[in-house]
């Protein structure tokens, strides 16, 4: 018997803007038919900080752009499915404005849309308060992003925030310890599933942008899609040299 994993599934904008962080509303349609004829459970992000009994999914979004309450929540509602949302709790109701946002930039929710959803079943995370690198930030500037995100959005919605997600999935071991100290867990941008053991502040995701193609998708979900993750993660470190002509640390095997 294969061992259990958690699949946390990585998502963005919902829309058909350029790029790698949107997903066109058709394709996430068909990955979220996809994974309910497959079976394989979604689970409360609040799984995360337990190791899956057998093989679950989850399913997170970054940013909070606007489009996930008009267009990816009534899919995910539809199905029964409960995301988790990862909020930069300081610029909700604007647009995006960071570094390599989208041009022309793109909506993010306001607070009342996100305290409407809250209601519906939807979770939030932490996203920092102004979706910086937290691996330039000083040691006061960092308590600050990482903590009082999650402390301002508790405050709107009367809950506490248990789990956060860094932007850009940009982390070091000072980043992890301070995330340690406010959230039970926290997800990044390396790709892999997460199984028994993983470290809960740095929870390996799977960038569904690579599962556009929904046969291979669908394989994945099937578990025939070792050779393909595989096969990515490689390319990954491959590019990751070329760009700092450093080796990223490998991840876990499959």
């Amino acid at each position: 018997m294969a061992a259990p994993q958690l699949d946390i599934l990585m998502y963005h904008s919902i829309s058909d803007a350029p790029g790698p962080t949107s997903i066109s509303p058709q394709v996430f349609a068909a990955q979220m038919q996809a994974l309910a004829v497959s079976g394989v459970p979604v689970v409360s992000p609040d799984a995360m900080a337990q190791p899956p009994a057998d093989r679950a999914v989850v399913i997170t979004f970054d940013d909070g752009f606007a489009d996930f309450d008009t267009t990816a929540w009534p899919i995910l509602r539809d199905h029964g499915f409960r995301p988790i949302v990862y909020l930069p709790s300081d610029l909700m109701g604007q647009s995006e404005n960071w570094a390599g946002c989208n041009t022309p930039a793109r909506p993010l929710m306001n607070w009342d849309r996100i305290e409407s959803l809250a209601t519906e079943g939807v979770c939030f995370g932490a996203h920092s308060l102004s979706h910086p690198d937290l691996t330039t930030l000083p040691a006061d500037r960092l308590e600050t992003e990482v903590a009082q995100s999650g402390q301002d959005i508790s405050a709107r919605l009367g809950q506490p925030i248990h789990h956060f997600a860094p932007p850009y999935g940009a982390s070091s071991p000072a980043v992890r310890r301070c995330i340690a100290q406010h959230y039970t867990t926290s997800v990044g941008t390396r790709l892999g599933v997460a199984k028994a053991g993983s470290d809960l502040h740095d929870l390996p995701r799977l960038e569904m942008f690579y599962f556009t193609d929904i046969a291979r998708w669908r394989a994945h979900l099937a578990g025939r899609g070792r050779g393909y993750l595989a096969l990515r993660q490689t390319l990954r470190q491959l590019r990751s040299i070329v760009r700092t002509g450093k080796e990223t640390p490998a991840p876990p095997r499959q």
